[in-house]
């Protein structure tokens, strides 16, 4: 059964679609930054520093496009494997396999089926790691914001994750996410957009 909504409905181009928005966001900003704010930590992702996080997200994304999904993959230690590799990168070389990686993986995960699509959320959230820590504008928002929150809602459905009845700031019509059959009344959530993304994902909230 399809939701009125539609959001229990794949669309197999947004992950794709947010990862190249994300690209043109960010790229730019971090072609102009000096090695000092690649050496920054992050404070999402304790112990990785700007270019660890950036690391690890073209390593994932090369993973995706090149089909090397080995046993063990995206676990803690193959993320450490994979900063460890290009540790000898410049920092240029690390954002162009960024780049590389947010230009091509849309195609393959459309052709996944769905069983990609929470790589390409968790790169745009971890794109908002890297713009908070360099103060940067956009920072679990900007303009792939729509996309991020349509993604978040169909793979919380499909994960049957708990139900969230969301109000989101400058949003039209409520969210709901998670298993809408759930046996239980839904929790609720009133404010913004990137508070809800950041709760989501773990990540602080006015620095707590």
């Amino acid at each position: 059964m399809t939701s009125a909504d539609g959001y229990d409905v794949r669309d197999p181009e947004l992950p794709g679609r947010l990862l190249v928005v994300e690209r043109d966001a960010l790229v730019p900003v971090l072609r102009g930054r000096s090695e000092a704010d690649f050496a920054v930590a992050t404070v999402a992702c304790p112990g990785w520093s700007v270019r660890d996080v950036l690391a690890h997200c073209s390593a994932a994304l090369m993973r995706v496009v090149e089909g090397r999904f080995e046993e063990g993959v995206f676990s803690p230690e193959c993320n450490d494997r994979d900063i460890a590799e290009r540790a000898e990168w410049s920092d240029a070389r690390v954002v162009d396999e960024l780049e590389r990686g947010m230009t091509e993986a849309g195609p393959v995960i459309a052709g996944a089926g769905g069983a990609l699509d929470g790589v390409a959320l968790g790169e745009w959230v971890h794109a908002g790691d890297v713009r908070e820590v360099l103060g940067a504008p956009g920072a679990y928002a900007g303009d792939g914001l729509p996309d991020a929150l349509r993604l978040l809602t169909w793979l919380t459905r499909e994960r049957r994750l708990v139900p969230v009845h969301a109000d989101v700031d400058d949003v039209d019509e409520p969210l709901r996410l998670g298993d809408q059959a759930a046996p239980r009344p839904p929790a609720r959530y009133i404010g913004d957009a990137a508070t809800l993304v950041r709760l989501y994902a773990g990540r602080s909230v006015d620095g707590a």
